[in-house]
Formats: structure tokens, C-alpha cells, sequence
């Protein structure tokens, strides 16, 4: 029997981190960057809403609870995003 190699903690995911997958999704969704897996770039808008939809939730919830550094990034990617919806 092979035993499962260890964890990888080489990647630990923090709020940054979770923070910019929202925004790699989001980016993907508004056909900013091709999916990674079919390679295309397609624009799915009830997508990217979801998506900013759940950045405001927790940028609500985690007030004052944030680094300066964590709070300037979820502040900068909603503002980003939320132009480049309206754009798009």
C-alpha cells in the first residue's frame, strides 16, 4: 500500500491570495484572460455580478478586521472590477 505524499505547504492560501482567485474568476468571466482550460475567452456578466457581489459581502463583513495591505487590495480589485463591468 502507497501511503499519500504529504500536504503541500509550499501554497498556503491567506486572504490576499483568496481575494485575487475572486478577481482571476471575475477577470476570466469578462473575457479580460482565456480559461485556462478551454483557452477561449468568453463574457459571462451574471458571472463577474456574482463574483463583485461577493467582494462587497466581504469587504462588509471584514471591516475593520483587514491590514492596511488586505483592505487597499479588496478596495483596488472591487473599484477595478466594478469599471471594467460597467465597460464591458
Amino acid at each position: 500500500m502507497t501511503e499519500a505524499p504529504p500536504p503541500n505547504d509550499s501554497f498556503k492560501m491567506d486572504f490576499s491570495g483568496f481575494i485575487l482567485s475572486l478577481n482571476t474568476s471575475a477577470l476570466i468571466h469578462l473575457g479580460e484572460i482565456p480559461d485556462p482550460q478551454s483557452r477561449e475567452r468568453m463574457v459571462n456578466r451574471p458571472a463577474v455580478k456574482h463574483t463583485i457581489d461577493i467582494l462587497e459581502i466581504l469587504s462588509e463583513k471584514t471591516r475593520g478586521n483587514l491590514s492596511e495591505e488586505e483592505n487597499k487590495l479588496l478596495e483596488d480589485v472591487l473599484y477595478d472590477l466594478r469599471l471594467k463591468f460597467l465597460k464591458n
